[in-house]
């Protein structure tokens, strides 16, 4: 068997299992969670796999695979046009809260002169 092949099973079992840590509603003991992380970024890190099956079926080893990436790629797996709507938007609520006219100062109760 491919060694990097023999990789895929328990990297996608590990990625399941981040994705259940993720979305706990109970509190996820912080060293099980590096542990299971630590243990899938190290799979993912092996050359010559083809994850991205599996990346595009867990967020969680998905950002995982981006950090381990960052060097080479950036936000190379970030939604572009999520990223861009997002900036738009804030963009949008800045020049927004730019016109609006100054609430007025005074002290509540005090008239204004």
């Amino acid at each position: 068997m491919n060694t990097t092949q023999a990789s895929i099973q328990p990297a996608i079992l590990l990625a399941q299992l981040l994705e259940r840590l993720d979305a706990s509603r109970q509190p996820v003991d912080a060293r099980q969670y590096q542990l299971v992380a630590a243990r899938l970024a190290s799979l993912l890190a092996e050359p010559g796999v083809d994850w991205q099956p599996l990346l595009e079926q867990s967020p969680a080893a998905a950002a995982l695979y981006e950090n381990l990436h960052y060097a080479e790629a950036g936000l190379c797996r970030s939604q572009l046009d999520t990223a861009m709507q997002a900036e738009l938007t804030a963009r949008e609520a800045i020049d927004a809260a730019r016109e609006r006219p100054a609430p007025d100062r005074a002290a509540p109760g005090t008239a204004a002169a």
